[in-house]
C-alpha cells in the first residue's frame, strides 16, 4: 500500500499526452484542449476607445479649467469618428465606440450637463486618460493568446471568436473504455433477483468522462470468469486510450483483475493506495503501437470508485487529454462541525462547502459515510480530506476537494 502523494506521482509519470489532433469549428470546441498556442492576430482593443458613455475630451482643456465645451459630433460604437477633436470642443461618445483624433480622455455622462450644443462638466476627470481603452492594452498583435495544452472554457472560446479563429486545432477526445465486473450486477430496468446490484458504477463512470471531455467506449459487465473477463479486458485495451474498470481488485476468491492483467502482459504499477474509500485501486500500463495505455482497475462500490477517480484518475485523464500542468481543484475551507477519521489512512467526506459567516465552511452530508452510499453522495458538492494521523478536525481549515 502506498501514500497518495506516491499514486499521484506515478499516475503522472505514467500518464501520456495523445499527439492527434484535429480542426473543429469553435462552435463545437467546448471542453477541449488546444494542440497549438493561439497567437493574435491584432490589437486588443483594436483602437482607443471608451469604457464609458460620455464625452470624449481633450485632457489639456480640464487641466486649463474649461468646464463648458461644444459638442461637435455623436460617435456610436461601431461607427468610426469622422470630426477631430479641438481645443474647447467635446464629442458625445458612447460605450465601445472609437475615439476621435485630438480626444484623450473621457468624462463620463453623469459628470456632465448638456445644454443645446454645449455640455457643461460638473465634475472633471481626474486623470488623463480615465475611462479610455487605449489600443493594444490587452494584447498586442503577435502576442500568445492561449497557451497549447488549454483547455477550452467559455472564456477561452469567447476570445478565439474575437481573435477571428472561426476553427481552431485540437487534440482529440481520450477515448476511455468503461467495464463493469461481477455477476452480481443486472443493468437499469431488469428485475431485480436476491442479491443482485444494478451496475450503477457504469452510468456513473460515462457521465464523468463526458463531463471532463473524452469519449466513453462502453463495453458493459463482464462475469467473474477468468477467461471471459480476459476477453472483455482485451477489447478494452485495443479500443481506447485508457481503461477504467470497477470490481475485482480486491483480494477476494471472485477477484481477478490484477492477474488478468498480468496474463495479458500488463505491467503492474500499483494494487493498493492508503486512502479511504477506495484502498484497492490497480494502475497497469499496456504498450500498443507505441501508445502506452493506462488501465485502472476500480473499486466495485461506487462511492469509492467515484472518489477514486476525483482523487487519481481525474489527473492523468488530464494529461492524456494534453492539458499542460494538471491540477486538482483544491481550496480551503472551515470544518462546520467535528470531522473524524481513524487516522490510518488519508480519508475523504463528502458534503457540501458554502458560504457562511463570510467564510467557506464545510458541512458533511447526512446520513452514513458508507462506501456504498450512493445517495447522499449525490448531494454532495466536495471532499473534506483528513491526512493520515489526524483523527478529527474541529472547528479548523481543512483541505477540500471539489467535485462539482
Amino acid at each position: 500500500m502506498i501514500s497518495t502523494d506516491r499514486a499521484t506521482a506515478i499516475i503522472l509519470e505514467l500518464s501520456q499526452a495523445l499527439t492527434e489532433t484535429e480542426t473543429v469549428p469553435l462552435h463545437s470546441a467546448l471542453h477541449r484542449v488546444l494542440a497549438e498556442s493561439v497567437v493574435s492576430k491584432l490589437d486588443f482593443p483594436h483602437w482607443d476607445n471608451s469604457a464609458m458613455d460620455g464625452y470624449a475630451v481633450r485632457w489639456s482643456d480640464l487641466q486649463a479649467g474649461i468646464s463648458e465645451l461644444q459638442v461637435v459630433s455623436e460617435i456610436p460604437a461601431g461607427v468610426a469618428p469622422t470630426k477631430s477633436i479641438e481645443p474647447g470642443q467635446a464629442a458625445r461618445i458612447f460605450t465601445g465606440a472609437m475615439l476621435p483624433t485630438g480626444a484623450d480622455t473621457i468624462v463620463i455622462q453623469e459628470n456632465t450637463q448638456l445644454i443645446g450644443d454645449q455640455i457643461q462638466i460638473t465634475k472633471p476627470a481626474t486623470a488623463q486618460g480615465e475611462f479610455v481603452r487605449r489600443q493594444g492594452d490587452f494584447a498586442k498583435t503577435g502576442e500568445v493568446l492561449l497557451a497549447q495544452g488549454t483547455r477550452l472554457l467559455p472564456a477561452a472560446i469567447a476570445v478565439l471568436a474575437a481573435a477571428q479563429y472561426p476553427q481552431v486545432q485540437v487534440y482529440r477526445r481520450p477515448r476511455v473504455a468503461i467495464l463493469s465486473t461481477g455477476n452480481e450486477l443486472v443493468q437499469p430496468g431488469d428485475t431485480l433477483a436476491p442479491g443482485q446490484i444494478v451496475d450503477s458504477n457504469q452510468y456513473a463512470l460515462t457521465a464523468l468522462i463526458q463531463q471532463w471531455g473524452g469519449e466513453p467506449v462502453l463495453l458493459g459487465n463482464a462475469p467473474d470468469n477468468p477467461q471471459e473477463l480476459a476477453a472483455m479486458m482485451q477489447r478494452a485495451i485495443d479500443s481506447a486510450d485508457m481503461v477504467l474498470s470497477t470490481g475485482g481488485v480486491s483480494v477476494g476468491d471472485y477477484d481477478y483483475v490484477d492477474r488478468v492483467l498480468a496474463e495479458l502482459g500488463g505491467e503492474i504499477h500499483i494494487t493498493a493506495v492508503a486512502v479511504k474509500p477506495g484502498k484497492p485501486l490497480t494502475i497497469a500500463t499496456f504498450q500498443r503501437n507505441g501508445q502506452q495505455i493506462m488501465y485502472f482497475g476500480l473499486p466495485g462500490n461506487p462511492v469509492s470508485a467515484l472518489v477514486s477517480c476525483w482523487r487519481f484518475i481525474y489527473l492523468g485523464f488530464q494529461q492524456v487529454a494534453g492539458i499542460t500542468h494538471p491540477q486538482l481543484p483544491w481550496i480551503e475551507a472551515v470544518a462546520g462541525v467535528d470531522l473524524r477519521s481513524d487516522g490510518r489512512r488519508e480519508s475523504y467526506l463528502w458534503g457540501r462547502v458554502e458560504i457562511k459567516n463570510n467564510r467557506q465552511e464545510f458541512m458533511p452530508v447526512a446520513g452514513g459515510h458508507s462506501s456504498g452510499n450512493l445517495i447522499n453522495l449525490a448531494r454532495a458538492n466536495a471532499l473534506a480530506m483528513l491526512p493520515i494521523g489526524q483523527n478529527a478536525i474541529t472547528g479548523q481549515s481543512v483541505q477540500i476537494l471539489l467535485i462539482d
